[in-house]
């Protein structure tokens, strides 16, 4: 099976981010990878094409591009980024994508997940909600706070986790500095009562941003621990 992996761009393709999908004609499920603080980094397109190879559509936004920041990558802006744009600016871009995934790369909207790091973890729970033919989220750290609702975040994870109908893999991290143990414990209590399938993997001594090289918590164990259970719980339940 051949595949194909390239950028797209907002001038070629109307917008920007990377794309790998198995070659020829058919409709797929897909899959939405929705990035960490640092954007599109290396890793993603890594993962987009060993999933394709699984024979899913994958489609990785550039969201950071989308709000007409230049550059592949953005480490070291996104808390700047994030700032500046509400969660409501993101969820419409996140729309966009998902609109992209499934009408211009033909995935089959009732087969679709959406991969979430960090800064796109906590963002897939409010997407997921405002989207229930969504099949399953895989959040690796969200980077969900114990904060007030604002008018720039103003609908908290653990309220709307708890309204979600779609399966939920989540990878939790004991050394976790934004999402502590603290957080985590009445996270996953949400998650569970909405009554659909969780999968909840705690690591003690992980860090946030365990799974990405250009984090300076990379732990590379840890990152080939989780993608064969990402692979399993993907393949099982879309």
């Amino acid at each position: 099976m051949g595949i194909v992996a390239r950028m797209v761009t907002l001038e070629k393709d109307g917008i920007p981010g990377y794309v790998a999908h198995p070659e020829g004609p058919g409709r797929r499920p897909g899959v939405l990878m929705v990035h960490h603080a640092h954007g599109v980094t290396a890793d993603y397109k890594i993962d987009a094409y060993r999933l394709a190879w699984l024979g899913f559509n994958v489609f990785a936004p550039s969201l950071f591009n989308m709000f007409g920041v230049l550059g592949t990558t953005h480490i070291g802006q996104g808390a700047e980024l994030q700032a500046k744009h509400s969660d409501g600016e993101f969820l419409g871009k996140m729309d966009e994508a998902w609109r992209y995934l499934v009408e211009r790369m033909d995935s089959d909207p009732a087969r679709t997940a959406a991969i979430g790091h960090c800064m796109g973890g906590r963002l897939l729970i409010p997407f997921a909600a405002d989207h229930p033919s969504l099949r399953a989220i895989v959040l690796y750290y969200p980077s969900v706070r114990d904060e007030p609702e604002t008018s720039h975040r103003p609908r908290h994870a653990f309220k709307l986790a708890r309204t979600l109908t779609c399966a939920s893999l989540v990878f939790a991290a004991g050394k976790d500095f934004i999402a502590t143990p603290a957080i985590q414990g009445p996270l996953w209590q949400s998650f569970i009562a909405n009554g659909q399938l969780v999968e909840w993997h705690f690591f003690s001594d992980a860090n946030h941003g365990f799974r990405h090289p250009d984090n300076d918590g990379f732990q590379p164990y840890y990152a080939d621990l989780a993608w064969p259970l990402v692979t399993s719980f993907l393949q099982r339940v879309v």
